[in-house]
């Protein structure tokens, strides 16, 4: 057995080791995803002031699947190649993952398709750090926490988190159980990442509740009102129905698509017409994009979901909507972003029902919903602090894990495992070898039946 001093002093080694390591990544990560960023703002201003680009969506997808078929080797797989990659060495990510998922991103958004960002910067990320984990000829186990770094990095970079970016890249692998073997790296690689962006001028947006019936949290102890409480339980129980049927719907529509038209290239027109065809029926613009702010005077947005009369009843199911007819035809981008709309546009409605405040539930649904979808609700307890401030850590703890128990076994990344089951009944530990997608048989949308239905009847 090595003597303790010893084991300090390798513990030593391997925390300055990994600080140089991670120093090109965080150089290059975070350098790209500001590059990205501008990129995306630029195109974003170039859909709002010529808003006939839409009807280009469908041509914009036939070019985005042709780079994917003809170049693109592997890079489709996205996230989930990286975190099969992570958990079990694979073949490896694809430099040319990073410069295609960019570039067909930028498309996505500048012709009107409803996606988000979070998962171009992680996957700019995981191309990245693969590449320097060659270059440096390292181990496949420090490979794998190298690939857990850029995650953080590019999580972190794209959204100003880096204590949430570290922390999601750790627990989005399994459900119900959190490595901590790759912390040292990723927090590093995290916060380093987010220092080069901003000092790039990546400009992320800052939220703020107003709402102070909440003591501060570093002053003295929380006074929590168990009415709220209450109040906050029943909206997090919707935000995390809503976060399941996110998941649902875009792999329902992705099974739809492929039991029906089966060609890549036809999935992705119709995919682009159906995007046209309701923004149209809806007669704006604000369902499209990135959304994070109004492309028009009185428009529907993340920004304008925190105050009253800031968002319809009905914005969240339109914006979810789209979104999964958007990616589940092939078109490229996050789904985090489009994920922060439908929560705070739900929590915007919720707080009217119920007599909430508005600012407060908007920012609950902000991070339940994504909590749901991606089954991360510590990374989203840590992302309300970072965002909101630390008085109403109770409340977004409260909203994140009780989203995520009502989620059930499903999400947005089908490499997800699942190593702690949900059901209470079934509460006992897994090997860590099932994949949220031997779950979803159970969890199934009436989309995924159908699917299975047609294709059955086509045999």
């Amino acid at each position: 057995m090595a003597h303790p001093l010893n084991r300090n002093f390798q513990n030593l080694f391997q925390v300055i080791r990994w600080s140089l390591l991670v120093i090109p990544v965080a150089l290059l990560v975070g350098s790209f995803n500001a590059f990205f960023l501008w990129l995306l703002s630029e195109a974003t201003q170039a859909r709002v002031a010529n808003p006939w680009l839409i009807y280009l969506l469908p041509l914009a997808g036939l070019v985005i699947v042709y780079s994917y078929r003809n170049w693109g080797k592997n890079s489709a797989g996205g996230n989930n190649l990286i975190m099969d990659e992570i958990n079990e060495a694979g073949e490896g990510v694809p430099v040319r993952m990073g410069p295609l998922v960019l570039i067909t991103t930028v498309i996505t958004h500048l012709f009107g398709g409803s996606a988000g960002r979070e998962g171009t910067a992680v996957q700019i990320g995981g191309a990245t750090t693969d590449l320097l984990s060659r270059v440096f000829k390292l181990s496949e186990d420090d490979r794998r926490m190298m690939l857990t770094a850029g995650v953080a990095a590019g999580f972190a970079s794209i959204f100003g988190t880096p204590f949430t970016g570290a922390i999601f890249a750790l627990e989005v692998l399994f459900i119900g159980r959190i490595k901590f073997n790759a912390i040292i790296p990723a927090l590093l690689a995290a916060i380093l990442a987010n220092v080069v962006a901003s000092a790039w001028g990546a400009h992320h947006t800052h939220y703020l509740i107003s709402f102070d019936q909440v003591s501060t949290l570093f002053g003295h102890a929380v006074d929590i009102d168990l009415v709220l409480m209450a109040k906050v339980i029943v909206a997090a129980i919707a935000f995390g129905l809503a976060g399941y049927l996110f998941g649902e719907l875009t792999h329902g529509f992705k099974d739809l698509f492929n039991a029906t038209l089966k060609n890549p290239y036809l999935i992705v027109v119709v995919g682009g017409l159906m995007v046209i065809v309701i923004t149209q029926l809806i007669g704006n613009y604000d369902y499209i994009g990135i959304g994070v702010y109004p492309s028009r005077d009185g428009g529907v947005s993340i920004t304008s979901a925190f105050t009253a009369g800031g968002a319809e009843w009905y914005s969240w199911i339109l914006k979810l909507l789209l979104t999964a007819i958007t990616l589940a035809a092939g078109y490229k981008g996050g789904e985090v972003t489009p994920l922060f709309f439908v929560g705070a546009t739900l929590g915007n409605f919720l707080a009217w029902v119920m007599g909430a405040p508005v600012d407060l539930f908007a920012a609950l649904g902000f991070l339940a919903v994504f909590a749901a979808a991606t089954n991360t609700p510590l990374a989203c307890t840590i992302m309300g602090v970072e965002l909101f401030g630390a008085d109403y850590l109770p409340y977004f703890a409260l909203a994140c894990y009780t989203a995520y128990y009502f989620s059930g076994h499903t999400g947005i990344y089908s490499s997800q495992r699942v190593a702690v089951s949900k059901t209470l009944e079934h509460g006992r530990d897994h090997d860590g070898s099932n994949k949220i997608g031997s779950y979803r048989d159970y969890n199934s949308s009436w989309l995924k039946h159908l699917a299975k239905k047609l294709t059955k009847k086509e045999k």
